[in-house]
């Protein structure tokens, strides 16, 4: 992967360039990466160019032997570790030297634009806690106490590090403070809120702030030829994730059940204000909503409550006369509009905090049905206040 080909801006790829020209490459750092920001692509570049045999002024040579295994993620000094899941039951064994074969296969069919959600989709463990355990981290620090191969730097690459399961942590805190000369931590999060506090102190943090709705909404027009307006739809709802932007553009269906969940959800929350007789209430069809979201995985729940949060948003915005920072499509603004007397600057902050404490619970395992038919009763009352 060359620089030149990472959708990020040129200042954080010349930062890191510096980086290495200067000799002042930290032993630890940590990518904090907004979702869909082709953070993944620019972490194999950068260290592409640490180990790069023949280096330019601004990108790797791309030709070189150690550019060419970088191109097929096989240098034998860049390892790399995910989140994973047992193959089978039988499976007590499992790390991520055992997908890797599968991860870079899913690397390369995205182009890099990965992501958790659609990585747990191929993992088959969508309603599974994938996680970084303690025999990835036991092969880090084996690892780690080799020579490298090619004699230059070892480099780890640890993807979505805030799935490092808390037990196996401990195991790496000695490797990240005091790890063997020429060793480099690249660890990525989107959730570093999620990281021990002993993991975060030990590394050099740098940020990668999400692409604009430009950025976006010209590589879907060059890309996938789609038309003007339907690029701005896509990236004015994409919240700068490219990966999410790729979806809504191979197949709208998602955010057209989306868009269908909320609007029943939403009307059955209105109609069971208090006031209206029960038949109107219509909870039959917001309970048919709830089991057809509960049959969902995880990640697709937590993505109709976040979905949730993002509407209540935007109807608060066009209430207050602030249309012009609303992100929503054509379709979604017409409904926005029908609802935008009900959500104002005394229920939303409340009705926010319900999709909060939703989303929290679902990403704890809790019963979807139950998270579901309690944040209805609870933003039934809070409207009906």
């Amino acid at each position: 992967m060359l620089f030149k080909d990472v959708m990020v801006d040129d200042s954080i790829k010349e930062s890191l360039i510096n980086l290495v020209k200067s000799n002042r490459v930290s032993h630890a750092q940590l990518f904090l990466c907004s979702p869909g920001n082709h953070s993944f692509a620019l972490a194999v570049a950068y260290a592409q160019y640490l180990s790069c045999q023949n280096r330019g002024e601004h990108d790797s040579c791309g030709v070189c032997p150690s550019c060419l295994k970088f191109e097929k993620l096989s240098h034998p000094d860049f390892h790399l570790i995910f989140p994973n899941v047992a193959k089978n039951s039988n499976d007590k064994d499992y790390n991520s030297k055992k997908w890797l074969p599968e991860f870079r296969e899913y690397v390369f069919e995205n182009n890099y634009h990965i992501s958790l959600n659609s990585w747990l989709k191929e993992l088959g463990g969508e309603n599974k806690q994938a996680t970084i355990n303690i025999r990835d981290c036991g092969n880090i620090v084996e690892q780690n106490s080799i020579r490298a191969y090619e004699g230059g730097y070892k480099i780890y690459l640890l993807w979505m590090v805030e799935r490092l399961y808390h037990a196996a942590a401990p195991k790496l805190l000695k490797t990240l403070e005091e790890p063997e000369n020429k060793t480099l931590f690249i660890l990525m999060t989107e959730n570093p809120d999620n990281i021990l506090s002993t993991i975060k102190s030990r590394t050099q943090y740098i940020k990668i702030p999400p692409l604009s709705e430009t950025t976006i909404a010209q590589h879907l027009q060059q890309e996938l030829e789609v038309s003007e307006e339907t690029a701005r739809d896509i990236a004015s709802i994409s919240e700068g994730n490219y990966v999410k932007a790729l979806t809504f553009a191979h197949d709208n269906k998602e955010q057209e059940e989306m868009l269908h969940y909320f609007e029943c959800f939403f009307n059955g929350v209105l109609a069971n204000d208090g006031k209206r007789p029960l038949n109107q209430v219509k909870f039959f069809e917001v309970r048919a909503v709830i089991e057809k979201i509960g049959k969902l995985g995880r990640e697709s729940q937590k993505n109709f409550v976040q979905y949730m949060g993002r509407m209540l948003r935007n109807i608060l915005l066009i209430n207050t006369n602030n249309e012009a920072l609303v992100k929503a499509t054509h379709e979604e603004r017409d409904l926005l509009n029908f609802y935008k007397t009900r959500v104002t600057v005394f229920n939303a902050k409340p009705l926010m905090e319900e999709c909060n404490k939703a989303h929290y619970h679902i990403e704890r395992n809790g019963n979807t049905s139950l998270i579901m038919t309690d944040m209805f009763l609870k933003m039934s009352t809070i409207l009906a206040s």
